[in-house]
């Protein structure tokens, strides 16, 4: 599946399916290129996953998709208080971070949580709150 994206004139460009090299996609829309190599590629990926996480409306399409196990958007739109457009929407930043995937099934997309980037963002997460354990530092 092809992304379009805007580039700074207004041109819509097409780009190639996520590779791991292109784990700044997201963030250097928002940041701006030469901000994203102040960091390394650990922080850039946690905030692509803080990203994704930071709306409750994604949190609960999550929590909907753990629950089925897969399902449509109609789907979610029936069990949240959200219409499909914004419902849509959030499935796609969710999926842009990798957390769930899309089939087509028909007229339709299924989608469901991607178990091995749901591991990989889960192992991630839990390093990073895991290091307060071993930094316990004095707090003003």
């Amino acid at each position: 599946m092809l992304f379009n994206s805007m580039n700074g004139l207004g041109i819509i460009k097409k780009k190639q399916p996520f590779e791991p090299t292109d784990v700044y996609r997201n963030i250097t829309i928002d940041m701006g290129a030469s901000k994203v190599s102040e960091y390394t590629q650990q922080e850039v990926i946690l905030a692509k996953y803080a990203k994704a996480l930071s709306h409750p409306a994604r949190i609960a399409i999550l929590n909907v998709l753990l629950k089925r196990q897969a399902c449509i958007c109609s789907d979610i739109v029936e069990e949240l208080p959200l219409s499909q457009s914004t419902v849509s929407q959030h499935l796609k930043e969710l999926k842009e971070a990798g957390l769930i995937k899309g089939e087509i099934e028909g007229a339709s997309i299924c989608y469901c949580i991607d178990e091995k980037e749901w591991t990989k963002a889960s192992a991630q997460l839990g390093e990073m709150f895991g290091l307060l354990g071993t930094h316990k530092a004095r707090c003003c």
